[in-house]
């Protein structure tokens, strides 16, 4: 029974000494916070490589000019579809 208590009484110090310490020089704090810290650096980088990168959006609506006038292996499929569809002029 002594060694049991020995064993316990030590393990108390230890918890105690562990509450003493300032909470930056507990490791377990640094997990916790370092996860969703590298979370929201990696999103706010993730968005300024987003924005700068961003293509350049296209606002005029296709004319007659930019259709293809015969199908061709790079035409789009619909463009292609609708082509065959309609009667041949002549």
């Amino acid at each position: 029974m002594v060694y049991k208590e020995h064993v316990m009484q030590k393990s108390i110090h230890a918890l105690a000494d562990a509450a003493r310490q300032p909470w930056w020089r507990v490791g377990m704090v640094w997990m916790v916070i370092g996860g969703p810290l590298v979370v929201v650096v990696a999103s706010m980088v993730t968005a300024v490589i987003a924005y700068r990168g961003a293509d350049v959006v296209i606002v005029d609506t296709p004319s007659a000019r930019h259709v293809a006038t015969t199908p061709t292996a790079t035409t789009p499929a619909l463009q292609a579809r609708n082509h065959a569809a309609t009667a041949s002029q002549r």
